[in-house]
């Protein structure tokens, strides 16, 4: 009977223990292990494209080294699961939350729910465009900027003949419409006062980021267009889909491509000719400056709204003497 009294007190005693440490928020309690410092939660728009999965590998590795566990997820370009996915990271109780957004408007209202918890959320390289969705810090390319050395490429590559321009577009994300307004305003730059030889954009189709997508969309375009001169792809996977649809219409000689990412899976098609050009993302500096902006965040430090890294068009040129391509 008295080792029966001694057990319970000793039990007793424990679970004060831990009650105390739980209401002290000590970071093992919360973490789920010793010594770590807290989880961030990842959700990327798809690991379909290789560039989200270089993002999140990058804000994976920069994070470990201050001593934080990531989890890495993929909306695969379902709002609704990324929704459900930011509702569990907010659960969790993680440190932070960083998301390549499926729908720029329509994650407003999880980020939002984030707010509330007091979840400090960032976005890399796709952007929130929500009313009342506060974000600490986004980080992406140049986007605006990148669409206008789009624009120039496919400047050089028409050349002063001009012509018929499609644009296989992407419009629920950020980072594409802004490519594709930059994209407009070089071209109306290079029309301007022009008598002859301007460029035109026909139309502006869904290229979903997707190969299948961009070559469904480029038959339509050769349809409807067969003088088609010039398609600008708002990133390399729809870009591929557009040099199949080409090749099989015995026009790729005809219509000149721009493209847009520079990853190396695809940068061979800029060696063969193929696609004109790149304006060039780096999606492993955009990890590495998410993850240091969460970390200067949690340190009490101030982190900019926006921070953009400047893109670098790649062309044939470049691809000849790359050694990723040796």
């Amino acid at each position: 009977m008295h080792s029966s009294f001694r057990w319970r007190c000793a039990a007793q005693l424990s679970l004060a223990v831990l009650l105390f440490t739980g209401c002290t928020g000590s970071e093992s309690t919360a973490t789920g292990g010793a010594g770590k410092k807290g989880t961030v939660g990842v959700s990327v728009l798809t690991t379909v494209n290789p560039f989200f999965n270089v993002i999140a590998e990058n804000i994976k590795g920069e994070l470990a080294k201050a001593g934080y566990d990531t989890v890495v997820v993929s909306g695969e370009e379902d709002i609704a699961r990324q929704q459900q996915q930011v509702r569990d990271f907010i659960v969790a109780k993680h440190a932070a939350i960083v998301l390549c957004p499926c729908d720029c408007k329509a994650i407003g209202s999880v980020i939002r729910e984030a707010n509330t918890a007091g979840i400090p959320v960032f976005t890399a390289d796709l952007a929130c465009l929500a009313e009342g969705a506060e974000v600490v810090s986004h980080i992406a390319t140049d986007n605006l900027d990148g669409g206008r050395q789009a624009g120039q490429a496919m400047i050089e590559a028409l050349g002063e003949a001009g012509g018929k321009v499609v644009i296989l577009d992407y419009k629920t994300a950020e980072s594409c419409l802004l490519r594709v307004q930059g994209f407009h305003e070089q071209i109306a730059r290079h029309n301007a006062g022009r008598a002859g030889g301007k460029i035109e954009v026909v139309a502006e189709l869904p290229g979903g980021g997707k190969t299948d997508q961009g070559d469904k969309s480029t038959q339509d375009a050769l349809q409807a267009h067969p003088d088609l001169a010039g398609i600008f792809a708002i990133n390399d996977p729809s870009a591929a889909g557009a040099v199949a649809a080409l090749a099989r219409a015995g026009k790729s000689d005809q219509v000149r491509l721009i493209g847009f990412d520079g990853q190396k899976e695809y940068k061979g098609l800029i060696k063969d000719g193929k696609i004109y050009a790149d304006p060039v993302q780096y999606p492993d500096r955009i990890g590495q400056k998410t993850a240091r902006s969460i970390l200067d965040y949690l340190a009490g430090k101030e982190v900019p709204k926006q921070q953009l890294i400047p893109t670098g068009l790649y062309r044939q040129a470049d691809a000849l003497k790359d050694p990723e391509l040796k």
